[in-house]
């Protein structure tokens, strides 16, 4: 199996579980449960993504 090459991008559209827990700030179970709650799970194959527009607009209905 080929390891996916680290790319640096400013504005992701979906991320992996450890990009989202550094992005919210919080650990891994928090996270699923954010992602959760906001729809936001991808799965491709067994790749799992997370939706980025879906958790802003999830936290920024959340902090109203």
């Amino acid at each position: 199996m080929n390891k996916t090459a680290k790319r640096e991008c400013t504005n992701p559209i979906t991320v992996n579980l450890d990009t989202l827990t550094a992005m919210l700030d919080c650990g891994k179970a928090t996270a699923r449960i954010i992602a959760e709650q906001a729809e936001a799970r991808i799965v491709i194959g067994k790749r799992v993504l997370y939706s980025v527009n879906k958790i802003q607009r999830y936290l920024d209905c959340c902090a109203e």
